[in-house]
């Protein structure tokens, strides 16, 4: 009987909260969008949702639903600061990865040539994609590739080799129009 009483509650409280949710969310994700926060509403509803019949009756349904949406958020806020630095850490890559092409220098590369570079990467075959992925962005070293794969690490190396001629040849193309 419980599961059917924690499920009716849940449906009440989310049926007249449902805004002060939404505002609540904005108050302590102040970057985040309207869908945004609706998203994390909806997350956190559906769990509770789902597991409210095999749950103890809920006492404080307020409290209750108001500690997992402060879980959720902070566990988004913890996966956008993540994901952030990931995008940080591939953009240096990426920066790095261009200056195999054009030499050290202090000006930045432009967001064309930068795109232009990831498109021609992924116009790679494969065999020679993986290995300026794997060298040149993951930080594998060719033993440990090599070791990884199964593939000897001359062969390795005569395929990046290839690769990066290959991305030379489309870059210089792109510069020239």
């Amino acid at each position: 009987m419980s599961g059917k009483e924690n499920n009716r509650k849940l449906n009440a409280f989310f049926r007249e909260e449902y805004d002060r949710l939404k505002s609540y969310v904005h108050s302590r994700i102040s970057d985040t969008a309207d869908r945004d926060a609706e998203d994390l509403i909806q997350d956190v509803a559906l769990k509770l949702f789902s597991l409210s019949d095999s749950s103890s009756p809920i006492e404080n349904v307020a409290g209750f639903v108001y500690h997992a949406i402060r879980n959720k958020i902070i566990d988004t806020m913890r996966m956008r600061k993540f994901s952030s630095s990931i995008q940080d850490e591939s953009e240096l890559k990426l920066t790095e990865f261009a200056e195999l092409f054009y030499g050290s220098s202090d000006n930045h590369y432009s967001e064309q040539m930068k795109s232009a570079l990831i498109l021609a990467i992924s116009e790679l075959k494969p065999h020679y994609k993986h290995v300026i992925i794997a060298i040149d962005f993951e930080g594998f070293s060719y033993k440990e590739l090599s070791q990884k794969n199964g593939i000897a690490e001359g062969t390795l190396m005569s395929r990046r080799h290839r690769a990066l001629a290959i991305l030379n040849q489309q870059l210089k193309k792109i510069q020239t129009l």
